[in-house]
């Protein structure tokens, strides 16, 4: 028993520290790469929204959804993005995160044809590399919660990518203690896909923003 805990316990304190290491790396090198002002961030042609649920569990509205549509439209009505990729889950005809997304932004004044879908934006990862692959973008605005936008600009910047965030209002500690827990070892899960060499689930053809 005594052999049995000490192994436990080295394992829990390897865990904490991979965790730590992990969020330490991506946090300090996308320090200067996060702007919550409108003004102070620099313009990109093309920013990508990161996709959430418009509604959560219980059926009430999630904040982190309302909050990037915001963010957007802040960052198009003041010119620093001219087109905008809307990248998320297409798991059923009842769930279609991109679909959502672009209703939102075109009631918020958004032209329609300023907006192209990825309906194959199932992970971050996979959002970010096809926002290269598929749409053909080396220099994008990223647009999410803070937390989310670091991670996404530390992917972006192992490709070789060039990217900003740009930060919705986050959710209070509350609500949100869940999905920052879980952000943590999601960072850890970037690093165990460059090692192990993952790619996109869906690719496809190429589309051309213009």
């Amino acid at each position: 028993m005594k052999k049995l805990k000490y192994i436990i316990s080295l394992f829990l304190i390897l865990v904490i520290a991979v965790v730590f290491i992990c969020n330490r790396i991506i946090v300090k090198s996308t320090n200067n790469l996060v702007y919550s002002s409108v003004t102070e961030i620099p313009y990109n042609r093309v920013g990508l929204l990161l996709g959430s649920s418009k509604y959560l569990k219980n059926g009430q509205p999630n904040q982190y959804f309302a909050n990037r549509i915001k963010a957007t439209v802040a960052l198009y009505n003041a010119s620093k993005i001219d087109y905008i990729v809307a990248s998320g889950e297409n798991t059923s005809v009842d769930y279609n995160e991109p679909i959502d997304m672009k209703n939102e932004l075109v009631k918020h004044g958004i032209p329609e044809d300023k907006i192209y879908l990825d309906y194959a934006g199932v992970r971050t990862y996979d959002s970010v590399i096809r926002m290269n692959k598929i749409f053909g973008q080396t220099d994008f605005t990223i647009i999410s919660q803070e937390f989310h936008n670091r991670r996404a600009i530390y992917i972006a910047n192992r490709l070789g990518l060039h990217t900003v965030g740009f930060n919705a209002t986050d959710v209070d500690a509350y609500n949100g203690f869940k999905t920052n827990l879980r952000e943590k070892f999601s960072r850890v899960k970037v690093f165990i896909d460059f090692w192990t060499g993952k790619k996109p689930r869906f690719l496809g053809e190429e589309i051309e923003i213009k």
